[in-house]
């Protein structure tokens, strides 16, 4: 499941609301143990996602960095040959 939490922090353009929300319902899917909660946790879990997604947000613009930010389209193409040479040898 966190292996679709990416790292959001210095890139140009910054993170999207919903790049930040899609890492925060991963982390609690993550912690919970649940991918969809039962309608008994259901309001729990939605809460939990909330929050942290705004934390994080709030992370996001408070971190400084003395690097360039770093380019989605490169960052993107680099993690895809690191899978295809992961992945080539199975």
């Amino acid at each position: 499941m966190c292996r679709n939490i990416h790292v959001l922090h210095n890139f140009e353009p910054a993170a999207t609301d919903d790049e930040v929300y899609a890492a925060a319902l991963q982390y609690v899917r993550k912690i919970s143990g649940s991918t969809h909660p039962s309608k008994a946790n259901e309001e729990a879990f939605e809460l939990a996602v909330h929050e942290i997604a705004h934390i994080s947000r709030h992370l996001l613009e408070d971190l400084v960095s003395c690097a360039p930010p770093k380019n989605r389209e490169i960052e993107a193409e680099k993690t895809k040959a690191r899978s295809q040479k992961r992945f080539a040898a199975a």
